[in-house]
């Protein structure tokens, strides 16, 4: 199977490369407030992680994608197949982390990296902040593994925020509940359990990160601490509700990542 087949990728445009990879329960799909203004001056490249979209599902292997890495190893051979130059890599939430791990395997195909929304590790150890207590993510993964349809319907809106536009978090949830529940569980735990704060000095790329000045799944602090941690790292807070600015908030999202990307 190829590459393109497996991860579903789309290509737009035409200018230096920039992938855009989307986050838990969701699909390049949720680019399409963004992907379509820098394609005027970007080869936009967009793609579905493994057992989410329209990817090949007969790729998914438990043991590969138990570990965020299994996810930058495609990213890495997703980049080789599309394009020779290095690409600005947009990662929303758990993507973010993907695009930072493809970034240190593979740094001569990466140029800057976007994070919107990102957080190294959910949960709240000594002096760092996560926004959860262990206890707190246990639960979580508990309700999802149970009912996944029930937690997906409940999540959602909270994820999403933005209460004033009340069809992105409908959106949300069929995405979620669109997604094969085995393999939602199975990425939920690695993903909420995923521990990265040790990589984080290690990236050596122009880093933004794009961060909500409320978001439940990422809270400031966590912005706070990215931009202390990462070596070459610009932290923007645009003022909105919840963890999908691309989708709540895009004309901010576009507008900071422009400026970023005209210091490259």
């Amino acid at each position: 199977m190829s590459v393109r087949t497996r991860n579903n990728v789309q290509v737009q445009g035409k200018g230096p490369p920039m992938v855009f990879v989307h986050g838990f329960g969701c699909d390049q799909h949720m680019w399409r407030l963004l992907a379509p203004h820098f394609a005027e001056s970007y080869q936009v490249i967009l793609l579905d992680l493994v057992g989410n979209g329209q990817s090949d599902l007969s790729a998914w292997n438990a043991e590969k994608y138990s570990t965020l890495q299994g996810y930058a190893d495609d990213l890495c051979e997703v980049l080789a197949d599309v394009t020779d130059a290095p690409a600005i890599c947009v990662g929303h939430s758990v993507a973010a982390m993907i695009g930072m791990l493809a970034n240190l395997k593979c740094p001569d195909q990466f140029l800057a990296q976007v994070m919107v929304g990102p957080s190294p590790c959910y949960i709240n150890d000594g002096d760092y902040v996560g926004g959860f207590e262990r206890a707190d993510i246990e639960s979580l993964l508990e309700t999802l593994e149970s009912n996944y349809l029930g937690w997906s319907s409940n999540m959602a809106p909270v994820i999403m925020g933005a209460p004033d536009q009340p069809a992105l978090a409908t959106e949300l949830t069929n995405s979620f509940c669109r997604t094969n529940p085995e393999i939602a569980k199975h990425f939920a735990r690695v993903t909420f359990l995923s521990d990265h704060r040790a990589e984080l000095p290690k990236l050596q790329a122009p880093t933004l990160v794009l961060q909500c000045s409320d978001d439940i799944i990422a809270p400031r602090s966590v912005g706070d601490y990215l931009q202390r941690t990462i070596p070459n790292c610009t932290l923007h807070v645009i003022e909105n509700v919840g963890h999908c600015p691309h989708l709540s908030s895009p004309s901010a999202s576009t507008m900071a990542m422009e400026q970023f990307l005209a210091g490259l």
